[in-house]
């Protein structure tokens, strides 16, 4: 009597993962990359554009986390549910 090995809980790649991973990982890829922003023009209300580029990916980092935060539950729901347990 041979049993089929049972899956493990492990992470597993998901397109959905790949798109949160990717949320979490651009915003450092851009303040990473400085001599893409490392120069004063164009200005942006008297603001030389190195200082407003870097508050535009504060609020861009925002909205990303927040993307990846709400396709994480929605993921561990759909994963909670293909399991049959209950979800949160």
């Amino acid at each position: 009597m041979s049993q089929a090995p049972e899956a493990s809980g492990g992470p597993v790649v998901t397109p959905m993962r790949v798109v949160i991973a990717l949320c979490l990982i651009a915003p450092f890829v851009a303040m990473l990359w400085v001599g893409s922003y490392a120069k004063t023009d164009p200005a942006f209300i008297g603001i030389p554009f190195f200082y407003w580029y870097q508050m535009a990916w504060v609020l861009i980092s925002t909205v990303l986390t927040m993307i990846a935060y709400k396709l994480w539950k929605h993921d561990q729901r759909a994963r909670s549910a293909a399991k049959g347990g209950a979800s949160q």
